[in-house]
């Protein structure tokens, strides 16, 4: 049996990977929500859009069947204001980040909405699939970094089955150009990787605090030094006890924590599936041009796994081939919910003009009895609902 201290040790551990201290632990907490049968409904008395639940999560299990991972898996949909199921959207397909799965969408349900109703964000069909390796969020559990591996094909599950899905039973705008695909941290990876792997689907790629090289070092070997362009290689090594991210100086990530449940303990093919997927590398295989894709990466300067590092590689080596992202870097900002929250006026501001010429005509936000509900005060029982908190001032847009 696990002693105490140990599992303590774990515990802390666990959350230094999820990028949350004491000061920044909801995101990590939310991890043990109970999502029960009112959770959802309550959720959609508070917005002006709808959450439709494909899930096993309240009280009834509604998960959508994976052809490519032979099992079930959870799903949400969100529809904006004054969907009606026949006027075509823009279309988001967002990525949850490392030991989450679609659940924690629905904590970034109420900041889309509100900015949706208020025009400071455009209206968009966004869809949420769960793609944790165990079809639940656990702390101790790896991340899928929707690749096709042992840990199960997720590369196909995205495109193959959640794709398809939404398309069929959503109105959704068919141009790749009206389609984003978005994420955090683990899923701010798999949107670029999927993204320039998927062209005719995706014509805007977005990553918030995203590991854009996942083979950065320095010239000496080390990977969390600060990107310097005349110090840098690719790694071909990936040994098992490496650490790779430190918290609180003394708790420890390992490499073997992320690769051993994809690769197996003696990382076969690791080097070829990485290099394969990792976004740097796909600049130059696939050939993109700065024609091909509206870009936006935003990033945490004191990121606790050196992902600013990676991010600021991959902008040199954009630059260089022609190739230029709108980047946002938070100079105070950590590998935390709390910085990625700060990026979403910022966000906002770059996409509403690239998705308005795909907006329905004379679009309003409002619909029915949910144009009431927005303009009534709140009478539930669960305090101010969070819609009507403002967003977070936005860093600066950083200029490359």
């Amino acid at each position: 049996m696990m002693s105490t201290s140990r599992a303590l040790l774990l515990l802390l551990a666990s959350m230094a990977l999820l990028g949350v201290t004491p000061s920044r632990s909801d995101a990590f907490w939310s991890i043990f929500k109970k999502y029960g049968p009112n959770k959802l409904d309550h959720l959609n008395s508070q917005i002006g859009g709808r959450v439709y639940d494909y899930t096993d999560n309240h009280g009834v299990d509604r998960r959508i069947c994976s052809k490519a991972l032979d099992e079930k898996r959870d799903l949400y949909v969100y529809v904006p204001p004054g969907y009606d199921g026949k006027t075509q959207f823009p279309f988001m397909l967002w990525l949850h980040g490392f030991g989450h799965d679609e659940k924690n969408f629905l904590d970034f349900v109420p900041y889309l909405d509100e900015g949706i109703r208020t025009g400071a964000f455009p209206p968009m069909v966004i869809v949420a699939p769960d793609a944790s390796v165990k079809g639940k969020p656990s702390i101790f559990n790896t991340g899928s970094f929707y690749l096709n591996s042992k840990a199960g094909r997720f590369e196909d599950y995205i495109i193959d089955d959640i794709v398809p899905f939404a398309m069929k039973h959503y109105a959704i705008r068919p141009e790749r150009e009206a389609h984003v695909i978005a994420g955090a941290s683990m899923g701010g990876y798999g949107a670029y990787s999927l993204g320039f792997k998927h062209k005719e689907l995706f014509g805007n790629i977005v990553g918030i605090m995203p590991p854009l090289n996942m083979r950065y070092v320095d010239c000496h070997g080390k990977f969390n030094s600060n990107y310097d362009p005349n110090c840098v290689m690719m790694r071909t090594e990936f040994p098992r006890g490496e650490v790779i991210g430190r918290f609180y100086g003394v708790i420890l990530i390992r490499q073997r924590r992320l690769l051993d449940p994809l690769f197996g303990r003696d990382h076969t093919d690791v080097l070829r599936i990485l290099s394969a997927n990792n976004p740097i590398e796909l600049l130059e295989t696939k050939a993109v041009q700065n024609s091909d894709y509206n870009l936006f990466i935003g990033y945490a300067a004191k990121d606790e796994f050196n992902l600013d590092a990676q991010a600021e590689h991959f902008i040199d080596v954009a630059r260089k081939r022609g190739v230029y992202p709108e980047v946002l870097r938070v100079e105070d900002g950590h590998h935390s919910v709390k910085t990625g929250v700060r990026m979403l006026p910022t966000l906002a501001r770059w996409m509403t003009p690239l998705l308005a010429p795909y907006v329905p005509a004379n679009y309003s936000g409002f619909a029915g009895s949910n144009h009431d509900l927005l303009h009534t005060p709140h009478r539930g029982g669960f305090g101010r609902p969070l819609y009507l908190a403002p967003l977070p001032s936005a860093p600066t847009l950083l200029r490359w």
